[in-house]
C-alpha cells in the first residue's frame, strides 16, 4: 500500500491537517476507518493512492467543476464526491457484485437493430428500474474509426450519456480490429491489427473522451479463443497489445483500472503470466458458461475460480480482484425445451432463474471475487441460431422473464446487507 493508503486506514485520520485544494477550496482527505470491516476486506486494495488522488483531481480540475452534480453524495457511499475516483466509478461504493453483459452498441443489419433508437432508451429503463448498477459492453473499433483517421463518436456519446445519467457504471471493451487495420488479408475482424499502434491509438481516443465517466476498460475479448483472435499463439501477441494498451491508457487516465480480455478458459491465465503479463492489468478476467444442468454446476464455478487464484497467487499477483464477465445460460421457452446450445440441451426459463439465485448468493462469497456479469442481459432475437440467443434477462420483446424476477431479488436482498 501506498503512504496514503496507510493513513488513511490507520485511524490517525488528521489527514495530514490538510487536503487537497479545489478551485480556492480545502478540502480534507476522506476518512475511509468509517467505513465497516466487510467494506475494507474489499476495498482496501483499491483505495486511491497519491498518485492516483492526484490525477484524479487534475481531471476534475480540468473539467472546471467537482463532477457536476447536484448532490454532494452522488452514489450514497458516504464520500463525498470530491474525494470519490468519479462519481461513475465502482471503486467507492463497496463492489456489489451485480453486472450484466449488454450489446448496446448493437445498431447494424447484422444484428437486427437490437438496439437502435428508443430500443436502447427502453433497455437502459429496465436495467434502471431493476436496480442493474453495472453493464459490460462493447466500444466497437469499427463503429469508433471505420477509416484510418475518421472518427464517429456519436454513438458511444449517447450510449454513454444514457447510463451514466441513469447512474449506471460501465466497463468499456476496446475491441476487436477495424477492417481496415486487421492483419488478415481478407480483412476480418477477429485477427489482430497489422500494427499495435493503430489499436493504441484507437484506445487512447476511446479513454481520452470517455475519462469522466468510464473508469474500466477491458483490452479485448476472449483473445484465447479461436473465434475471437485468430491465429492462437498462447496469447502471445494479446499479450504484447496489452501491455501498450496498459501504457498508453495508464498516460491518458492514470485513476482508470486495465481489465485482463475476458478468458474462454480460466487456466490459460497462465499463459499471460509467462508471457510477462502480471503488471499490465489491474482484475483479472474469466469467463465461465456451464450448464446448470450438469451434475454440481456450483462446483465447477469454484473449482474454476480457485484454479485462477492459485495461479495468481505462484506469480506472486494474489491480491488482485477477480471479475467473472460472462456467467450464464439459455433460458428457453417450454415449447423449445429441445433446443441446444454449446453446452447440450438448453434449460428452461425457470431453471435459469433458478441457476443465476444459485450463482449470486454463493459465488460472491468466493475470495477476490467481486463482480459477475450475467450474459446476457437480452435475448439476441436470432443472432446465434441455438439456445445462446436465449440467454437474456429478458426476451427480445422486452418482457421480463423468471431470472428477471430472481436477479431484482437477490440485488436488493443483497442491498439490505450493507
Amino acid at each position: 500500500m501506498s503512504k496514503l493508503r496507510n493513513i488513511l486506514l490507520s485511524g490517525f485520520i488528521i489527514v495530514f491537517l490538510c487536503g487537497f485544494k479545489f478551485n480556492g477550496v480545502e478540502y480534507p482527505l476522506p476518512d475511509y476507518s468509517q467505513n465497516s470491516a466487510a467494506w475494507h476486506a474489499r476495498n482496501d486494495a483499491l483505495i486511491p493512492g497519491e498518485e492516483e488522488q492526484k490525477a484524479i483531481m487534475e481531471l476534475a480540475a480540468a473539467n472546471g467543476v467537482v463532477f457536476n452534480l447536484q448532490s454532494d453524495d452522488y452514489d450514497g457511499d458516504g464520500v463525498p464526491n470530491q474525494y470519490d475516483p468519479s462519481p461513475y466509478d465502482w471503486r467507492e461504493t463497496g463492489y456489489d457484485p451485480f453486472a450484466v453483459l449488454a450489446f448496446l452498441n448493437w445498431s447494424h443489419d447484422w444484428n437486427s437493430y437490437a438496439y437502435q433508437g428508443d430500443k436502447l432508451d427502453q433497455a437502459v429503463a429496465v436495467m434502471a428500474k431493476s436496480g442493474i448498477p453495472f453493464v459490460r459492453m462493447d466500444f466497437s473499433w469499427e463503429d469508433i474509426q471505420p477509416s484510418e483517421g475518421e472518427w464517429q463518436f456519436d454513438k458511444y456519446d449517447r450510449i454513454v450519456k444514457l447510463l451514466t445519467d441513469n447512474n449506471i457504471r460501465i466497463l468499456g471493451i476496446v475491441s476487436y480490429s477495424a477492417t481496415w487495420a486487421s492483419s488478415n488479408k481478407d480483412h476480418l475482424w477477429n485477427y489482430p491489427p497489422k500494427d499495435d499502434k493503430y489499436f493504441t491509438d484507437y484506445a487512447v481516443a476511446v479513454i481520452s473522451r470517455y475519462k469522466n465517466k468510464v473508469k474500466y476498460w477491458e483490452v479485448w475479448n476472449e483473445p484465447d479463443s479461436r473465434s475471437y483472435w485468430v491465429p492462437q499463439d498462447m496469447l502471445v501477441g494479446y499479450t504484447q497489445i496489452l501491455k501498450e494498451t496498459y501504457a498508453v491508457a495508464k498516460r491518458t487516465d492514470p485513476s482508470c483500472k486495465i481489465v485482463l480480455g475476458g478468458l474462454a478458459d480460466a487456466w490459460k491465465i497462465d499463459w499471460i503470466y509467462k508471457n510477462g503479463g502480471k503488471d499490465y492489468f489491474d482484475v483479472a478476467n474469466i469467463h465461465i458458461l456451464i450448464s446448470p444442468l450438469n451434475d454440481a454446476p456450483l462446483s465447477v464455478v469454484k473449482s474454476s475460480i480457485n484454479q485462477v487464484r492459485k495461479t495468481m497467487v505462484r506469480f506472486g499477483d494474489g491480491e488482485k480482484s477477480i471479475w467473472i464477465t460472462e456467467l450464464g445460460c439459455p433460458g428457453v421457452p417450454k415449447k423449445m425445451k429441445s433446443l441446444r446450445w454449446f453446452a447440450g440441451m438448453s434449460p428452461n426459463e425457470k431453471q435459469q432463474a433458478e441457476w443465476l439465485g444459485q450463482v449470486y448468493r454463493e459465488i460472491p462469497k468466493e475470495p477476490l471475487v467481486d463482480k459477475v456479469f450475467w450474459a446476457f442481459f437480452r435475448d439476441s432475437g436470432g443472432y446465434f441460431k441455438n439456445g445462446v440467443d436465449y440467454f437474456g434477462l429478458i426476451r427480445w420483446d422486452f418482457s421480463e422473464k423468471p431470472s428477471m424476477l430472481e436477479y431484482e431479488k437477490v440485488i436488493k436482498s443483497w442491498q439490505g446487507l450493507k
